[in-house]
């Protein structure tokens, strides 16, 4: 006996995050619990404003199509459905047939500020390897500066940048000018240096920093390939599709030697968590890139290791159930 439940989550944020000049005040989404016998699963699905090539409504009609056929025996093949619909789904199921592992890794690239004295708060003045992540693609030569100020402060810190493809490759170079040489190798890599893979290839045999793919990984027929300066693909699970999707492409750059990191899209705390096993399951040598809790004011289903923010289930003013 198959059963499904459909809910409509609305969370609210922090502070107004800004995706691509959109700001969002709330983080809007699906959880689905799908339950067979004893067993349930659930899975989120919520395409991210601006970035998903799915709307929430036509996540939302994708979704009850899929699920009512599942109702009754019927199979129907993730890989024809949007990404976020893909993921959420392929979560639930992983979790209703024992497939997701239960261990996690929440740990996390710390997300990095120019204001020094939080930057001490966070690191101290610990000896172990810290790593922290650093949005950049506006100001090349401040941020150049500050990423470079950033290292010299603290000896024990790498850090991964991240331009979606925002630079000119004279702007990249210009900010690559204001890292030092010896910080250069403390730089893991940085996601989407410029605004094409071809310019980012130039900049990184140009400037010696590394390279990952982020954008690059969810473009048609992509294969992880070794390349000169590309150390690593970046993989945002609602933005390219199933777990299966996923793991295929995390096996392509293990094989290669190039390293995978998870990323999240905005997920609410539980697609979060499912991230984290994924992380653990499938990259358990890679720090995912999950640090995006603190944006949002409550946690939902699932509570993230550590976080004192409330937690609420379906049955919130957060969340509204969805008629089939």
């Amino acid at each position: 006996m198959r059963q499904v439940q459909l809910y409509r989550y609305r969370l609210p944020i922090q502070t107004g995050v800004v995706l691509r000049k959109q700001t969002l005040t709330e983080r809007e989404g699906f959880i689905v619990k799908l339950q067979q016998n004893e067993q349930i699963g659930w899975g989120e699905i919520a395409p991210l404003p601006t970035f998903s090539e799915e709307s929430l409504e036509q996540a939302e009609q994708q979704t009850k199509a899929w699920l009512k056929a599942w109702q009754i025996g019927q199979e129907n093949d993730l890989d024809l459905l949007f990404p976020s619909v893909a993921f959420g789904l392929s979560c639930a199921l992983a979790e209703l047939n024992g497939e997701l592992g239960k261990q996690g890794n929440y740990q996390s690239a710390v997300l990095c500020y120019g204001d020094l004295d939080k930057m001490y708060q966070t690191f101290g003045t610990a000896q172990l390897q810290q790593l922290g992540k650093l949005k950049i693609g506006q100001d090349p030569e401040n941020e150049g500066e500050q990423a470079n100020l950033l290292l010299n402060t603290f000896p024990n810190l790498q850090l991964r940048l991240d331009a979606n493809r925002l630079w000119s490759l004279e702007q990249a170079v210009k900010f690559a000018e204001k890292i030092a040489n010896e910080n250069k190798p403390r730089i893991q890599f940085i996601e989407e240096p410029c605004q094409t893979p071809e310019l980012s290839r130039q900049f990184a045999e140009q400037s010696g920093i590394a390279i990952a793919w982020d954008e690059t990984v969810r473009e048609p027929n992509f294969l992880v390939k070794k390349e000169p300066n590309m150390t690593a693909i970046v993989l945002k699970p609602t933005l390219i599709g199933s777990i299966q999707q996923c793991t295929k492409l995390i096996e392509q750059a293990h094989q290669l030697g190039i390293m995978a990191v998870i990323s999240s899209s905005l997920e609410s705390s539980l697609g979060l968590t499912q991230l984290a096993r994924l992380a653990q399951q499938y990259t358990p040598d890679s720090t995912p890139g999950l640090d995006t809790l603190n944006l949002m004011q409550v946690q939902l289903l699932r509570a993230w290791q550590g976080s004192p923010l409330p937690l609420v289930d379906e049955q919130s003013q957060f969340v509204q159930e969805v008629v089939l």
